[in-house]
């Protein structure tokens, strides 16, 4: 393992080398491309029923339509991350926890944006702002990303690309897979980057929406 310079992030130097070739510097070039159209025409053609959900949240309990949460994102640089409020807004009263089955802390409604990931669509916006990517690693929170990168050596290689609304960890094994596995999971889809394995992402995550599959 190698450092980056100022940064304390660690990345595997072959990882670092492949995303460096030649080759994938048109491929995120096309990405970033992809994913700011994708995330403006979604945005507008979703903007309806965020309205709608923005007044259902309002309407059912105190506290902003929107959640504002701090999240890791390419090379260790913080973001917040923006997503339709779907819990009590005293949710975190006792201190930063995940989300479990079934979390009573979660309304009603937002029991519902949260199995059909529509909570997930202000994401959008973090997108075109370049803090992340429709595909790629989910982002972690620090106190988490610290946590897991002392029990896992190589956490956080996952912070070599932009973090994703989806990907392949979350079309694989969703919300209840542990860190390790997650893991695993990112890294394949990192040294394996590819525009094919892009499309099988998004109809995984399609799937996935209208299943409702590893939603809590």
């Amino acid at each position: 393992m190698e450092e980056r310079e100022g940064e304390g992030y660690f990345f595997d130097e072959e990882i670092r080398t492949d995303l460096n070739s030649y080759n994938h510097r048109y491929y995120f070039i096309l990405k970033g491309i992809g994913d700011f159209l994708f995330a403006l025409s979604c945005l507008i053609i979703t903007l309806p029923l965020l309205i709608l959900f923005c007044l259902a949240i309002k309407l059912e309990s105190k506290g902003p339509a929107f959640f504002l949460q701090e999240r890791v994102g390419i090379n260790g640089k913080t973001f917040y991350i923006i997503k339709l409020r779907s819990m009590n807004i005293n949710a975190e009263k006792n201190g930063a926890q995940w989300a479990t089955k079934d979390d009573p802390r979660v309304t009603k409604i937002g029991s519902f944006i949260r199995k059909t990931r529509i909570d997930e669509i202000p994401q959008l916006i973090n997108i075109l702002k370049g803090d992340m990517s429709l595909i790629g690693p989910r982002p972690e929170r620090p106190i988490f990303t610290e946590q897991f990168n002392k029990q896992i050596l190589g956490f956080k290689n996952r912070l070599a690309i932009k973090p994703g609304i989806t990907g392949w960890a979350q079309v694989n094994g969703g919300y209840d897979i542990s860190p390790g596995e997650k893991l695993k999971l990112d890294l394949f889809y990192i040294q394996n980057l590819n525009l094919l394995l892009d499309i099988k992402i998004v109809i995984k995550t399609i799937k996935v929406i209208l299943t409702g599959d590893g939603a809590r």
